[in-house]
């Protein structure tokens, strides 16, 4: 059986809003997935409050607020992949961030593990931020 893999990723106009492209949509209904519908539903929106415990320390908003996450794979197996990246390369945080996701995601009832890949193309710009994180960091 081939494996499928629900994708959820973030919106550059709207970094809060996780979208689904109508393709990756219609391919994921016409794979019929491991996964039962609603415990997937359940999963993506409790991989989504995890990530929002997860705060830059220099930035008093969430990662997943401020856009850092780019994209989340949630695989046949429950394997959880995220793309992310760091508001800069240089990030002091950089080398610890991915076991904050990774810790985080894992705690998820039903996720079997998590593999964090740091990605810096395209690179984050503040434009990425949704409204909450604006409001955070005084600039809405």
């Amino acid at each position: 059986m081939e494996e499928t893999k629900v994708t959820t990723e973030t919106n550059e106009a709207d970094a809060a809003t996780p979208v689904q492209p109508p393709a990756a949509v219609e391919a994921a209904s016409a794979k019929v997935s491991a996964i039962p519908a609603e415990e997937l539903a359940r999963i993506t929106d409790d991989i989504v409050a995890a990530l929002k415990t997860v705060y830059d320390p220099e930035i008093p908003a969430d990662i997943y607020e401020l856009g850092l996450v780019y994209k989340i794979d949630i695989e046949d197996d429950r394997m959880v992949k995220i793309q992310m990246t760091l508001t800069a390369p240089g990030c002091p945080v950089a080398g610890e961030m991915p076991g904050w996701v990774q810790n985080a995601v894992s705690a998820v009832e039903g996720v079997s593990d998590v593999d964090v890949e740091m990605v810096f193309d395209p690179p984050w710009t503040p434009d990425r931020m949704s409204e909450e994180a604006q409001v955070a960091v005084g600039w809405y």
